[in-house]
């Protein structure tokens, strides 16, 4: 007598909950994975996929970087374990891989228009860091008694002020930086008002990555007609704050400097947690807000630099649930 086979089907994996988790254990100890400096050692510090040499791009961005400077690596590089054979290297035995998201396009069809319509759908696989495989050399390994390649910080932080396209005016001011979407402009107090040039910049990428919200960039909602700002400690207002914090800390990393570390405080680490634990898809979402903020304020040459997978679907675009 054979056993009847379980028709019962698998349990879907919930990857937002998942990175979520992920997220808030890094909150838990104390730090901020926006706020946590993505350059590093060896190469430019943005996290890379070894066989097509593009960066990786959202959430997959702050994750590998946040692991790598937990365990030590100084490769920017990561891969498969297929793509470590094709290199005809391996992975070391026991090591742990890192998982990273990337959005599927499904055709659909609507039911009542009979229109085509594609469908995003977030899909994962695992990837090594290069220093956890063994037979592969990459491109960003330092030889004993070599230095990193310096960057010169400050100028790549004017160069990517000015060039962003027809962007907001910038106004020097007394008081606390701020985007003002009616006027399509940013409001900051002058450079010698922050503890470093590097802060001053930091703030500034943070108001400019707001200026892409509006209708006639990458319309997020902020001046939409007869809209109020969203209420302080709202999920609107957190979300909006996450995509700005996460398009600084880009732009920041595309430009050498840190993002500020001041804002590491308990208070606002716990605020995040909650947040976060509020809604599970934030953390995706807003990554992928503000990658595409920070492909606009670039350009094309950056934004063809970093398309590793499928362009991220808008917050609209995404479906309320997976698919199984």
């Amino acid at each position: 007598m054979t056993r009847k086979q379980s028709t019962k089907k698998k349990p879907r994996r919930d990857l937002y909950q998942e990175i979520t988790d992920r997220v808030l254990g890094i909150l838990d100890r104390g730090v901020v994975p926006w706020r946590n400096p993505i350059r590093r050692q060896g190469g430019g510090g943005w996290p890379k996929n070894f066989t097509t040499d593009k960066r990786y791009r959202g959430i997959n961005v702050f994750l590998l970087a946040v692991t790598a400077f937990e365990r030590g690596y100084g490769s920017d590089y990561w891969l498969t374990f297929r793509q470590a054979k094709q290199k005809g290297g391996s992975i070391r035995k026991g090591e742990k891989a890192s998982l990273v998201t990337f959005w599927k396009l499904y055709e659909r069809t609507d039911a009542e228009s009979g229109e085509e319509y594609k469908l995003p759908v977030l899909r994962h696989y695992n990837v090594f860091n290069a220093e956890q495989c063994e037979g592969i050399e990459t491109p960003d390994k330092l030889l004993d008694g070599e230095e990193a390649p310096s960057v010169k910080p400050l100028p790549a932080c004017q160069a990517i002020v000015a060039g962003y396209t027809s962007g907001p005016t910038i106004e020097h001011r007394a008081g606390s930086a701020r985007y003002v979407p009616s006027r399509d402009q940013v409001l900051i107090p002058d450079p010698s008002a922050f503890a470093t040039t590097e802060d001053y910049f930091a703030v500034l990428f943070h108001e400019l990555s707001h200026s892409t919200g509006i209708a006639k960039r990458l319309g997020r909602g902020l001046d939409e007609p007869g809209a109020a700002p969203a209420p302080f400690g709202s999920a609107e207002y957190g979300k909006e704050e996450l995509v700005a914090e996460m398009g600084a800390a880009f732009l920041a990393a595309v430009a050498g400097i840190s993002p500020p570390t001041i804002e590491q405080s308990a208070s606002y680490i716990d605020n995040w947690k909650r947040q976060i634990t509020g809604d599970t898809r934030m953390v995706v979402t807003a990554a992928a807000a503000a990658q595409k903020s920070t492909d606009w304020i670039l350009g094309e040459t950056f934004a063809n630099a970093t398309h590793e997978e499928p362009t991220e679907p808008t917050a609209s675009e995404i479906p309320t649930a997976d698919l199984s």
